[in-house]
């Protein structure tokens, strides 16, 4: 059976912090092979002093949707105060860590690099480094797998909490060998400790696993959705509908100006590797075009090994507007800025999406991922 960093954690590893006062960042994600949660594990262990609980994005038990504050609070079933850190600071300050000697992360991504997940980890390392407390990843596995990459890296000018480092769009990496990343190659030099999975090799995907998949938030559904996010997180940025609100999100879109049928046929005339699009109908019950109807396509992966999601996104996008050039749009905030800028990590794939120039970009993201692939080598832990 595999082990993940959780258990060797439990196991053997929990020695090396006997007598200190550990703090656990943590979710719903947080379990062992049998659906224990950390939280629990780590509060009745003998040989750990669990004193405080941190909670990313959606909350310490998953019921906060994206974007929505978290509170700080305290938790009903150990008692013990739990730090936000998706509300009003995303870095813990020096009273959060007053608690503490060590922080022990344990998290489930998903692989793609707007999740933010990750940069709370980036956040946490810096702040670990600045007030001399030490920082423990327990590993999980990458579910879509540590070999492909895609995408292109985030440019300094665009960078945000959906793309805070120069990283692809999806990197092939656990949440372990990204820490290591961060400390040696983007200088968040706290003193880390990887605690390293059993079992895991850089093929599989999360149903390879033996795992339960506990879903990270409430639109993370499974694993199709997230060998597409990818590519499909890029329509938020639009006035597409990316399936928020449905059962279907990130693997439906469409809008109640599209057509559909006509939208499916010119998708599948591209012969993209390993997706076929169907045409489907949705009714939203949140966010863009709730209770209106939406017609477009849904998604269907016919073999995942093939599919490079980014590149479908981009050029999924790029139909539409050709499609419907006087509907289709990037929607800008308040303060004239484009979120889409921020996920594609690059204000250029705006005009090149509309202007048909998708070949040229992907010639880029090509060079930029070859000196990705060679910069990480040092930090993969599982050859």
């Amino acid at each position: 059976m595999m082990k993940l960093g959780l258990d060797i954690f439990l196991e053997r590893a929990y020695k090396s912090f006997e007598g200190k006062r550990i703090g656990l960042v943590t979710n719903m994600t947080g379990v062992n092979q049998v659906l224990v949660p950390s939280i629990d594990l780590f509060y009745e262990h003998s040989g750990v002093f669990l004193t405080a609980l941190y909670a990313p994005e959606h909350g310490i038990r998953g019921d906060a949707k994206e974007g929505e504050t978290v509170k700080s609070t305290t938790d009903p079933y150990t008692n013990l105060p739990v730090f936000s850190l998706y509300g009003e600071t995303k870095k813990p300050t020096e009273n959060m860590l007053d608690m503490v000697d060590v922080l022990v992360f344990d998290l489930q991504d998903i692989g793609a690099r707007y999740y933010t997940f990750i940069y709370t980890m980036a956040y946490l390392m810096e702040a670990c480094q600045d007030h001399g407390k030490q920082f423990v990843v327990l590993d999980r596995p990458n579910p879509i797998s540590g070999e492909a990459l895609e995408g292109n890296l985030v440019e300094e000018n665009v960078r945000s909490f959906v793309g805070l480092l120069p990283i692809p769009n999806r990197h092939g990496m656990t949440v372990g060998e990204l820490s290591l990343l961060f400390k040696y190659e983007f200088g968040y030099s706290c003193d880390l400790t990887v605690i390293q999975m059993e079992g895991w090799r850089r093929h599989m995907y999360f149903d390879d696993t033996g795992l339960f998949w506990v879903s990270p938030s409430p639109n993370t559904t499974n694993i199709d959705m997230t060998t597409l996010y990818p590519g499909t997180c890029l329509f938020e940025g639009t006035n597409l509908s990316e399936g928020r609100g449905t059962t279907r999100p990130f693997e439906v879109v469409g809008a109640p100006f599209m057509d559909g049928y006509k939208l499916a046929r010119a998708f599948n005339e591209k012969n993209v590797p390993g997706i076929l699009a169907r045409p489907t109908s949705f009714i939203p019950t949140y966010q863009k075009y709730k209770d209106d109807v939406c017609n477009g396509i849904q998604l269907h992966i016919a073999n995942r090994y093939e599919v490079n999601a980014f590149k479908t996104g981009v050029l999924l996008l790029e139909i539409v507007a050709q499609l419907y050039p006087n509907q289709f749009e990037f929607t800008q905030h308040t303060n004239g800025k484009y979120f889409f800028d921020l996920l594609a990590g690059t204000k250029k794939l705006k005009d090149d999406i509309v202007n048909g120039r998708s070949t040229a970009f992907f010639s880029e993201c090509n060079e930029q991922l070859k000196g990705f692939q060679e910069n990480r080598e040092p930090y993969l832990l599982y050859k």
